[in-house]
């Protein structure tokens, strides 16, 4: 079993969620998350004064499959994810790890 955590944009959460819900992937836990990666944050106009908004909001999208779909629903989250026909600095991050163990409680 490999645990795939997505670091995505909010905007995409519920496009990622229906199509993993539409491909049999209906199990994923969500967080809030704010952070940055290679976009290093955003500039913002405020009545006329200019900040810096160093973290981003993302949310977290986690979900369980077995080793055989690793590849499959890696492919359904990157392209429903991602933004514009290529993607965008921005659009997130997925990560696999194993598990060794999954307990029902």
């Amino acid at each position: 079993m490999i645990l795939i955590q997505a670091i995505i944009q909010p905007i995409r959460l519920s496009t990622v969620r229906s199509a993993l819900q539409d491909a049999g992937y209906p199990e994923t836990m969500v967080s809030d998350a704010l952070g940055y990666g290679r976009q290093r944050g955003q500039t913002a106009t405020f009545r006329g004064n200019e900040y810096r908004i160093d973290l981003l909001r993302k949310v977290i999208l986690e979900l369980v499959v077995d080793d055989e779909d690793l590849d499959e629903a890696i492919a359904i989250i990157r392209s429903a994810a991602k933004t514009g026909s290529q993607g965008e600095i921005g659009d997130g991050k997925i990560f696999a790890i194993p598990v060794a163990e999954a307990i029902t409680i």
